[in-house]
């Protein structure tokens, strides 16, 4: 169970792990069911490299759903329930305790305050203690050492929580392309206030202020009232010549930018793990990211990325500006970077992952 599936269109890095392990499930010859939410022109059922995929209701409505689909359909046909958590779980631990498996892609905690406004995001941060405590005693799994510390924090056994290796997926003929000739940085996420596209925009007008000749390009999609705020404000800030927007990208698109591109600047305030910056670092751009849980799991605390203790754009901007004036000191960055090879594939993730679920396909209550 997940708000979203593999192809809805505002899938991110969680979605891609989900549906890898799923697919690699299938060609176990195990069977895989996923409930979603629909989004404009979905189709109720899907059937994505063998995983079967149910839709219905809207992300903010789909954790009911799933219930009553659940007891009607699935109750006595599923060994196992994976209830991925975004913010908020699929309370499958009330109605089958014994089949659970929680897979925490972050805990939000404060994040709620940073992203809704105080009433919303006081009944948000209300609803995941709740759900903390009904989850603990369950088996868990976390996609980065820092979600699982901040499961351990928030009351979580040690012992339950499994840490799945990421995976990377990369096209099969992957091409590296030439970077531009002027310094330019690519900010390529969805374009919201979590994922610190105001923070991106401040840090490169600072920059830009030290290379004239410099380019943002701005890959990823939102929403429209968003966006159209923060084209406004790169106006006010005198950069739009600049700035360049491309919308949602597909994946051969996305790695030529990212390829020619020589910084990804990426200051998300919180995140599960992180998965543009490996792909960025799998065609030699290494990414500018702030010192926060999930992410600085990636960059190995710096060995593999710029990372900026104070979560603050001008020491982001402070941190880019240094690398580009410093040729050495940024190709010795891009020398660093050879060890997200190791990360292609999702065999490891699954067969973990694989190892855990067995231990419960035998559930029947």
């Amino acid at each position: 169970m997940n708000w979203r599936d593999i192809k809805n269109p505002a899938a991110g890095g969680a979605e891609i792990l989900t549906h890898e392990m799923a697919k690699l499930w299938v060609m176990h010859g195990h069977s895989v069911t996923q409930i979603s939410a629909s989004f404009k022109s979905s189709s109720s059922q899907d059937i994505v490299d063998g995983v079967k995929i149910i839709r219905m209701g809207r992300w903010y409505t789909v954790h009911v759903q799933a219930f009553f689909y659940y007891v009607l359909n699935l109750k006595n046909k599923t060994d196992v329930i994976i209830d991925e958590v975004h913010g908020l779980p699929f309370f499958s631990k009330l109605y089958a305790p014994s089949k659970t498996i929680l897979f925490a892609c972050e805990v939000a905690d404060k994040l709620f305050f940073k992203v809704f406004p105080y009433p919303l995001a006081l009944f948000g941060r209300t609803l995941e203690n709740i759900y903390f405590s009904h989850y603990r005693n369950l088996p868990v799994f976390a996609i980065s050492p820092s979600t699982k510390e901040d499961l351990v924090r928030h009351g979580f056994s040690s012992r339950n929580i499994t840490v799945l290796p990421m995976g990377l997926t990369v096209p099969k003929k992957i091409k590296k392309f030439p970077k531009e000739k002027n310094p330019t940085l690519i900010y390529l996420s969805r374009i919201n206030k979590q994922k610190g596209i105001e923070d991106a925009v401040q840090a490169f007008s600072l920059i830009h202020k030290n290379f004239k000749k410099s380019k943002l390009w701005i890959a990823g999609s939102g929403d429209a009232e968003y966006v159209n705020t923060i084209k406004k404000s790169i106006r006010q800030m005198g950069i739009s010549s600049s700035v360049k927007f491309f919308g949602f990208v597909n994946e051969a698109k996305k790695f030529e930018l990212l390829s020619r591109a020589h910084i990804l600047i990426f200051p998300s305030i919180h995140e599960g793990w992180g998965l543009v910056i490996a792909e960025a670092g799998i065609v030699g751009t290494p990414a500018a990211v702030y010192n926060v849980p999930g992410v600085r799991d990636v960059v190995k605390k710096g060995e593999r990325g710029i990372i900026v203790e104070k979560d603050k754009p001008e020491f982001l901007a402070e941190a880019v500006i240094k690398i580009l004036e410093n040729d050495k000191l940024y190709k010795k960055l891009v020398s660093k970077l050879s060890g997200f090879k190791r990360e292609i594939g999702w065999d490891n993730t699954s067969n973990t992952s694989l190892k855990i679920l067995k231990k419960y396909e035998n559930t029947k209550a």
